[in-house]
């Protein structure tokens, strides 16, 4: 059997008791005194119990495990927790009621515990099995994410909380200005990151979709699709979901393509997304982290892939449409989130990679001559249970980075531009436009007015009152030109 790996294995030892910890994953070494039985439930409990949910690997688990040794072992531990959960998952990843009678006593158990992953706060209650369902999807689309320490660490920062103390230290009028430049800023990072340069067309298409981001809920089939119409060239518009089989890759040779990633079925598409869209409002209803929600749902759509084109941006784009609608971004403001994935480039590749490169083994795929290419194996399995933790971390990390550089470091520019400015003014009453100049050649020179400049642009000023604009330019920006 071929699957998406767990994050947690497990093995028993001679020796003593110990877990070792690498990149995220866990291996555990079990004394001989663990040891939960040779069948396949007795396995399978001890799973649940010591290494957590896989949804994706008990989905094609029980499509070998037989019905009848379910029900035994149930039968045996009706009212058991591991036993109930067990019995749960069952019906529920596989669709097919065993041959089991209702409970009819006994506490409601939740199914995820709440201390090790994020989910539902008001669960749904399953009265077959006692038991609270509280993940954050449905059987079209059951996303998971544990409560890592790393995760846990980023949320006592509250970053949200970090940015309002930030911009309160600014007036209305900068962060207006801030605000222009960074709609500016996210747009042509967004298009870097794809190797494109838009047309200025395209550039301000895209700056007034970010414009709405905090206005509108895009998560929804009709929004999605007008996005992608906004955010293409109009020959590429979609007017549905693709209907052909989509992927990403690059060609290394004539007739050669290295494949990177290869999106779900086209015919799997319209339940996936569904599933994705219906996990969206549960997670508004439920008040499920924003950045943890943001991360789900951006990334689940780029993993989706729906368009034949445009998923990449649409997928950065609704990094700011859920938190703003979330209201983790303060009203007004946004986060230049892509300006920190170019500059991060490899680490938001392994954010995309730590799905897909345990995904592509898994695909048995042929492309014609053509590069058409189709998928021979049943897929949708794996992108219907996908464990967002590794993005939800990264995003969190992209998040501070973009908090704490891009956005306070254009505030203070902003702040040293006006205090150099007024201060320039009160020694020479210059134009705007050559006082900008000027600023602009000293922030090119580091603080210094070539004698070339001097006398091009500013024959009309003296040594004096040029040395003194230096002066005020150097005071205004000395964090930036020591």
């Amino acid at each position: 059997m071929y699957a998406i790996p767990h994050y947690h294995t497990s093995y028993l030892t001679a020796g003593v008791h110990r877990v070792e910890s690498d990149g995220g994953n866990l291996c555990t070494y079990y004394t001989p005194t663990y040891w939960p039985g040779d069948t396949d439930c007795e396995q399978l409990v001890f799973a649940l119990k010591y290494e957590g949910i896989n949804l994706a690997l008990l989905a094609q688990l029980f499509q070998v495990i037989s019905a009848q040794e379910v029900c035994a072992y149930v039968q045996a531990k009706p009212t058991g927790k591991y036993a109930r959960r067990l019995w749960f998952l069952y019906e529920y990843l596989t669709g097919q009621q065993l041959d089991l009678p209702d409970l009819k006593q006994g506490n409601y158990l939740d199914l995820l515990e709440p201390e090790k992953y994020y989910t539902r706060v008001t669960p749904l209650k399953v009265s077959r099995q006692r038991i609270n369902n509280n993940l954050l999807g449905n059987t079209q689309f059951c996303p998971l994410v544990r409560r890592t320490p790393l995760l846990q660490q980023f949320e006592q920062k509250d970053l949200s909380a970090q940015c309002q103390s930030l911009i309160a230290n600014y007036n209305p009028q900068l962060l207006k200005r801030a605000l222009s430049y960074l709609y500016t800023r996210e747009t042509r990072s967004s298009f870097e990151i794809e190797h494109e340069s838009p047309s200025t067309d395209r550039q301000e298409r895209f700056i007034r979709l970010l414009q709405l981001a905090e206005k509108q809920d895009f998560c929804e089939k009709s929004a999605l699709i007008e996005l992608q119409n906004r955010t293409v060239d109009p020959r590429f518009q979609d007017n549905d979901y693709r209907t052909s089989q989509n992927y990403v890759g690059e060609s290394v040779h004539w007739q050669r393509e290295t494949i990177h990633f290869v999106a779900p079925k086209p015919e799997d598409l319209t339940n996936l997304m569904a599933g994705l869209i219906a996990a969206h409002q549960g997670m508004i209803q439920n008040h499920l982290s924003p950045v943890i929600h943001a991360a789900i749902v951006a990334y689940g759509f780029v993993f989706l892939h729906p368009f034949e084109d445009g998923n990449g941006r649409i997928h950065r784009f609704l990094f700011h449409n859920i938190l703003a609608i979330r209201q983790f971004t303060p009203q007004g403001i946004m986060f230049p989130v892509s300006a920190v994935l170019l500059k991060e480039s490899k680490a938001y590749e392994s954010s995309l990679d730590a799905f897909s490169r345990h995904l592509m083994p898994l695909v048995d795929y042929s492309l014609d001559e053509l590069g058409q290419m189709r998928v021979h194996n049943p897929t949708a399995l794996w992108y219907r249970y996908i464990d967002f933790t590794s993005q939800a971390e990264a995003l969190f990390q992209f998040i501070e980075q973009t908090l704490e550089q891009e956005l306070k470091s254009e505030l203070e520019f902003l702040l040293h531009y006006d205090q150099c400015k007024q201060a320039m003014q009160m020694i020479v009453d210059l134009p705007d436009r050559q006082l900008d100049l000027l600023i602009k050649f000293l922030l090119q020179n580091r603080g210094e007015l070539s004698q070339a400049k001097r006398r091009s642009h500013f024959p009309l000023l003296t040594e004096n009152e040029i040395t003194a604009m230096e002066q005020a330019f150097q005071t205004a920006f000395s964090s930036s030109f020591p």
